[in-house]
């Protein structure tokens, strides 16, 4: 895919709602786990601060606040069957103690989609977690997402994008 400039519009390529959710779910899980906050709270402080609103002058975009909610209740309540399908997509030598909060977040947000959300298209979940490792990360990571997730894809849905994804 190409990407296309942004100074044609307001929003990039992905300024969809769901997708706006699902990097505002990403930001939370982060928060969560670096400031031990609860999930109550943090939606709570999401929906009436974030999203769709300016915060220390930067427009967060508008965001699907149900699909939001949805993503970040549903990583922490399967978090116990979500972290081990991480571990087993990893390799040995990276544990998944070992890869910072951001990462962590994006990985526990794209397999639960993957395993909880069939009627979301793979290739959609896949794609929408490596662009949001591209916004956080410069170097392997957003690799590391695709990686990952590929791998989980063809493990709990029997599926992968194909070859050289």
């Amino acid at each position: 895919m190409s990407e296309e400039p942004a100074s044609s519009g307001p929003a990039p390529r992905q300024a969809n709602k769901r997708g706006a959710a699902r990097l505002a779910a990403v930001q939370a899980l982060y928060q969560m786990d670096v400031a031990g906050s609860g999930v109550l709270e943090i939606a709570a402080e999401y929906e009436a601060f974030r999203l769709g609103k300016e915060v220390d002058g930067a427009l967060y975009r508008e965001a699907d606040a149900q699909w939001f909610r949805a993503i970040l209740s549903g990583v922490v309540e399967n978090q116990k069957t979500v972290d081990p399908v991480i571990r087993q997509a990893l390799t040995e030598d990276w544990p998944l103690s070992r890869l910072d909060s951001t990462l962590r977040a994006i990985l526990r947000a794209g397999v639960y989609e993957l395993m909880k959300r069939a009627d979301v298209p793979t290739a959609v979940i896949v794609s929408e977690y490596v662009d949001i490792g591209k916004a956080f990360y410069t170097e392997d990571e957003p690799k590391l997402v695709n990686a990952v997730l590929d791998r989980v894809a063809r493990r709990v849905r029997g599926e992968g994008r194909g070859k050289g994804a």
